[in-house]
């Protein structure tokens, strides 16, 4: 009898101990990275990006967006040839976000937009195309960097080819009355790899006089190469121009740009002031 009471104390303290050695067991636990929800349906909600933010946001960092907005401003000299014709042939300087702009021109003219009025000067230089030459330059080099404005609308779109490279793009088009022509509209192509900005289809609706028919039926494209770093940016110092479809793509090719001596300016001083002797562009 002594022995089995005598054993079965050491089967309930070794029942114990064991016990206590389990409770002492601490589980182990996988940190889990929390992922950022992507909406396939394009739309935002509970903090999630969609895919169109997504999109946008790449490529402004991939442009380093964030740090070119740092500089007060920027310069570089600029020549286009549209039908083997020289267009324009100058330097341009302009605040690094849009808000003004200088064109000094080969001809020794110098347009000016000081964020209310464009200046030409002098009063008699030619002023044709001048208003579209003051936006639409400066627009296309500053590209990246003016996805997220005020009253731009995006859509994604299909994967198109762009050379040997499918690239993702989508649509940007302007709410009512945004800029000096708010049904233009363009196609960005981004850089698969890199998210760098690689193309823009566009239609040309300034000067249409609400009748953008024409326009629709002639859509151009911009592609940027040759990307060269300024401060750890890269910016393309070639453009070339192209007629473009929505089935073909890049099509004839219509004119060139280059783009040289960029510079980032930290003082404007009088850069953007009306230089006198000048006349308003409507």
């Amino acid at each position: 009898m002594k022995r089995i009471i005598l054993a079965l104390i050491t089967l309930c303290l070794l029942s114990c101990d064991q016990k206590k050695k389990e409770e002492k067991v601490v589980p182990e636990v996988k940190e889990e990275i929390e992922q950022i929800p992507v909406e396939a349906d394009g739309g935002i909600g509970d903090g999630a990006l969609s895919i169109t933010d997504h999109f946008i946001k790449s490529i402004e960092k991939a442009h380093k967006k964030e740090k070119f907005l740092k500089h007060k401003a920027i310069s570089f000299d600029i020549k286009i040839l549209f039908n083997g014709k020289e267009h324009l042939e100058g330097k341009i300087t302009m605040l690094t976000n849009s808000s003004k702009i200088r064109i000094d021109k080969k001809d020794n003219s110098t347009l000016v937009y000081d964020g209310e009025k464009v200046f030409l000067y002098p009063a008699d230089a030619n002023d044709q195309g001048a208003r579209f030459d003051m936006f639409t330059w400066t627009y296309f080099f500053g590209f990246p960097y003016k996805f997220s404005d005020p009253g731009t609308k995006w859509e994604m779109q299909e994967d198109r080819k762009l050379g040997d490279k499918t690239h993702s793009t989508a649509k940007l088009t302007f709410e009512d009355g945004i800029g000096d022509a708010p049904d233009d509209w363009y196609v960005i192509y981004a850089d698969p790899d890199a998210k760098l900005l690689q193309a823009a289809a566009y239609i040309v609706t300034f000067g249409s006089d609400g009748d953008i028919s024409k326009a629709e039926a002639d859509p151009h494209a911009i592609q940027y190469k040759d990307f060269k770093p300024v401060d750890g940016i890269l910016f393309a110092t070639s453009w070339e121009f192209y007629g473009w479809t929505a089935e073909k793509g890049m099509t004839d090719k219509l004119g060139e740009a280059t783009i040289s001596n960029i510079t980032f300016i930290e003082d404007e001083g009088n850069l953007f002031d009306d230089p006198g002797n000048s006349k308003i562009i409507e």
